[in-house]
């Protein structure tokens, strides 16, 4: 069975620093890329981040780019995404989905972690 595990979330302030971690279970990463999105309370779900397979490629929203950073470690099986000078506008639920294809849908998804950043 495959799963995507996120952790890392929790309550911080403006302008600390938080590093979300995806772990896969049940498949390598290596043949997937890899992506973030979050969602907020009553908005739609959003991207912020994806990565290409090998790590060479990667894709940010406007509002997270120069502040967000996406890696991966294929070895570790694992996706992080590190997010420096958080706002109050990027507290949501933090997902992380692989995809098989490149601009297709996603196969799998996570359940999320909680990101709050108070003011």
């Amino acid at each position: 069975q495959v799963q995507l595990v996120e952790s890392g979330g929790g309550l911080v302030q403006a302008g600390d620093s938080l590093r979300l971690t995806c772990a896969a279970l049940g498949l390598s990463i290596s043949n997937y890329n890899m992506a973030w999105f979050r969602q907020a309370p009553g908005k739609e779900r959003e991207f912020v981040t994806s990565i290409s397979w090998s790590g060479g490629s990667t894709n940010y929203a406007g509002t997270v780019r120069g502040r967000f950073t996406i890696s991966r470690d294929n070895v570790k099986n694992k996706v992080y995404l590190q997010m420096n000078s958080l706002k109050p506008d990027d507290t949501a639920v933090y997902v992380c989905a692989a995809t098989s294809s490149n601009g297709g849908g996603y196969d799998y998804w996570g359940q999320g972690t909680q990101v709050t950043v108070s003011s």
